[in-house]
Formats: structure tokens, C-alpha cells, sequence
């Protein structure tokens, strides 16, 4: 059995540890402006203006069915997707707001349709909300606000009250906890109390005045200890991430690669964890974003998060049409196609035992209960493969792909020699399967 020990908490991260790979989906208003879900804050459109792309908003070929179907082909096992961004709209029918889904023409519960399309392919289903919305009125003008450079915010401010937007939260959340069956995640964004990742986002933003808008969105500000406390009361078992500034069941590092297994803030012991990724630089459908990830950057990234003992939650930005990118349709290739031969290197698996150590070249995730060693062969080609302190470890080793023998030498120093063949398998990063003692 693994030597690792994550702390306990209150969510059901069992399923989570084990499932390992999800699909993040953004997926709202702002596909229509196809810039990215932060537009309407970097081009500073106040609410009035942005409503014009919720009066064009007509998701004519969203399909929640295809969705799920192309989620479970990529090998993807849950699903969290936007409810309600930081632009306000909600993508569900809320008895609080009339900027909703269900209040356009078509009439469509967007979260209803995906719960119950996911649930029905037999994947966990996840939503996604976002503490703060530049469309209700009562939402103070702060760092991100689109009006935070209206000289009338100050005086804006002083008529908004906080405590009228928390009470807007709390309802809202209770709908979604309420009304749309067993929801497995719930995945809270943002609050500023990270003030080291807020300095990366002035800077993304060109915001250098930020010492005149400090951060007021904190744990206290929300009310985050009640409102994690009737999550769990509505929701018994449902896993929280780390984002409403009081840490929770799952830690969640975004658009970063990590050699370390991140801890619990509180405790400092093995945290659940999950990389936020997205295929391009953009969450939210952005139409003339070329930096798209290749396909042998997707596998790494998943790769690495498994050997580091976390997940990966990759993220699809949909059309405003409501379909999906056909480089994302590639790139949802690229894992459906690797994951068909090498799942078994995922799905139940963690981060290798200290004691054993990668060759350079390679990254290493081991079952859980440590009879299986998979050795990912991320550059190519190797003449031997050496690993030390495993000769009398070793039973038998195979490509994963194919189930054909690789060939090792135990030798004198107890190391081991894997004889890894000069010529590459066709898998983007071929994988070795070392069955263990």
C-alpha cells in the first residue's frame, strides 16, 4: 500500500484520488464576445453595455449529452462546470436575479441539462460559482471591478451593501445544492486572501494602483465558515475546494506545473490536489487565441500531477453556439487516445515511493497499493534504463500499450537496467509497466 497519508477531511475525496482526471468547463455569456471570461473586466464594459451580449446569447447547438459523451472518450471521469462566473450570469434557473439562462428567449437551464447528461454517462458531476459578479448591484467596485476606474466608484460603494450581496450568495448557492440532484463537487472562486497570486494578477491586468483597492474579499467577508457549513448540510460528502479563503477538502494550483505535493495550509500534512489547466491561454471561448498547448505538453500535464499524487481538471471553453472548438475537439483526441492504452497508469494511481527515483527523462506514478510501477518515458529514445535499489524488486516489465516484454538486468550494485528498444512506439509518451514484489 502507498506510504502517503492525506489528510482527512470532511468531503468524500476517496472517488477524487482515485478518478484523477476531469473536465472544466467555462461556459457562459462571454463565449460571445470570444476574448476570454475576463473581458468584460479588462476592457472595463460596465453591466448596462455587457447585457447586450446576454440579449445575443443563443447556445443553439448545446448538446450537455455529447458532452458527457466526449468527456468519458477522453478518459475524463468528473465534471465541474460554471454556474455563475465573475460577469453574474447565471447559467441556471435562479428565483434571485433575471440574468439568467432560463430568462432568454430559449429558455434553457444550462446547469440542468449538464448535471443530468453527465450524471447519465456515469460521471461525477461538479459546479462551479463564483463569489463575486460585476453585474449585481450590491458588489462592491474593487481591483477587478470593470467600474474601478469610474470616478464615481467611491460614491457607488457607499450605496452597495455587502451584507444584501452575501445574502444573494447564500441563496444562490442553496438553490444549487437544492435543486439539481447528488452534486459531487463544488468549486468556489475566488476570494483575495492570497495575496502572492493576486500580485500576478495586477500584473496581467496592468493594474499598478492596487494599494488604493485593497483586497476586501476575504474568508470573514463571505462568511465562508457558514457558508461551507450548509454546503455540507445540503450536500453530506460533497468535496470543496480551497478558493473561498478557508482551506477545505482539495487545494487548487492553477496554469502551473509542480515537483512538490502541495499541504494543507493549516496542518502542513498531504493535501488532495488538483491542477487547473486550460488547452489554451483562455478559460472561456476565446476566438483568436493561438497558444494552444501541443499534444505532448496535455499528457505531461496530467502525467506530472498524477506522479506528484494530485489530479487534473482540464479545462473546455465552448462556442457561443454552444459546441465545441475543433482544436479542442483535437486536443480532447490527444487524451482519448492515450488514456484507451495508459489508464492504468492514471486512474488509481499516486505518486511513486521516495525511494524510487526517475531516471532523467521520465516521470513515475505507482499504484496504490504499490505492486505497480509505470515509468513514463517523456523523452525517447533510452540505450538502458537504470534504476537503482530495485533488483529484488523487479517481477516483470511490459509496455503498457501493448503488453510487450521489455527486458531488464539486474546487476551487482542491486540497481536495474531496463533495455528500453531503439525504436519508439507509436504513443506520444510510451509508458513502462513494472510489476513489483
Amino acid at each position: 500500500m502507498s506510504s502517503y497519508v492525506i489528510k482527512k477531511t470532511d468531503g468524500d475525496t476517496g472517488w477524487f484520488i482515485r478518478d484523477r482526471f476531469g473536465m472544466f468547463i467555462h461556459f457562459g455569456v462571454y463565449a460571445a464576445g470570444a476574448r476570454g471570461e475576463w473581458f468584460q473586466s479588462i476592457e472595463r464594459i460596465p453591466a448596462e453595455s455587457y447585457a447586450r451580449y446576454a440579449s445575443h446569447f443563443d447556445p443553439d447547438l448545446f448538446d450537455a449529452k455529447d458532452w458527457a459523451r466526449r468527456a468519458r472518450a477522453a478518459g475524463m471521469r468528473y465534471a465541474v462546470m460554471t454556474a455563475k462566473h465573475h460577469d453574474g450570469f447565471c447559467m441556471f434557473d435562479s428565483q434571485y436575479t433575471d440574468f439568467r439562462s432560463t430568462a432568454l428567449p430559449a429558455g434553457r437551464d444550462f446547469i440542468r441539462e449538464y448535471t443530468e447528461a453527465f450524471r447519465a454517462e456515469g460521471l461525477k458531476v461538479g459546479i462551479y460559482y463564483s463569489l463575486i459578479d460585476w453585474h449585481h448591484p450590491d458588489y462592491q467596485i474593487d481591483i477587478f471591478h470593470p467600474l474601478r476606474r469610474d470616478p464615481r466608484a467611491s460614491a457607488l460603494n457607499q450605496t452597495r451593501s455587502m451584507d444584501r450581496y452575501r445574502d444573494y450568495v447564500f441563496r444562490q448557492v442553496q438553490e444549487l445544492l437544492t435543486n439539481y440532484g447528488k452534486l459531487d463537487v463544488i468549486w468556489f472562486d475566488f476570494t483575495y486572501s492570497n495575496l502572492e497570486s493576486i500580485h500576478n494578477e495586477f500584473n496581467q491586468f496592468a493594474i499598478r494602483d492596487y494599494q488604493d483597492w485593497m483586497p476586501w474579499t476575504t474568508a470573514e467577508t463571505w462568511h465562508s465558515q457558514e457558508l461551507i457549513a450548509m454546503a455540507r448540510q445540503l450536500q453530506p460528502g460533497i468535496v470543496i475546494n480551497d478558493r473561498t479563503g478557508v482551506p477545505q477538502d482539495v487545494r487548487t494550483p492553477e496554469q502551473t506545473l509542480t515537483e512538490h505535493w502541495p499541504r494543507h495550509l493549516e496542518t502542513g500534512e498531504l493535501s488532495a490536489w488538483e491542477a487547473c489547466h486550460t488547452f489554451s491561454g483562455s478559460w472561456g471561448y476565446a476566438r483568436d487565441e493561438m497558444s494552444w498547448k501541443s499534444p505532448e505538453m496535455l499528457l505531461r500535464i496530467l502525467i506530472r500531477a498524477v506522479s506528484c499524487g494530485g489530479n487534473l481538471i482540464m479545462n473546455v471553453g465552448p462556442t457561443a453556439r454552444g459546441c465545441f472548438d475543433s482544436r479542442a475537439d483535437q486536443a480532447l483526441e490527444v487524451y482519448g487516445q492515450w488514456m484507451r492504452y495508459h489508464g492504468r497508469a492514471i486512474y488509481g494511481c499516486t505518486k511513486a515511493e521516495p525511494n524510487l527515483i526517475p531516471p532523467a527523462g521520465t516521470l513515475l506514478t505507482q499504484s496504490e497499493d504499490g505492486r505497480r510501477m509505470y515509468i513514463h518515458l517523456v523523452e525517447y529514445p533510452f540505450a538502458e534504463m537504470v534504476m537503482r535499489d530495485l533488483a529484488d524488486q523487479v517481477q516483470y516489465a511490459q509496455f503498457l500499450h501493448d503488453a510487450s516484454e521489455i527486458r531488464f538486468r539486474r546487476n551487482a550494485d542491486h540497481s536495474v537496467s531496463f533495455l528500453i528498444p531503439g525504436i519508439r512506439p507509436a504513443p506520444l509518451i510510451p509508458v513502462v509497466e513494472v510489476f513489483l514484489t
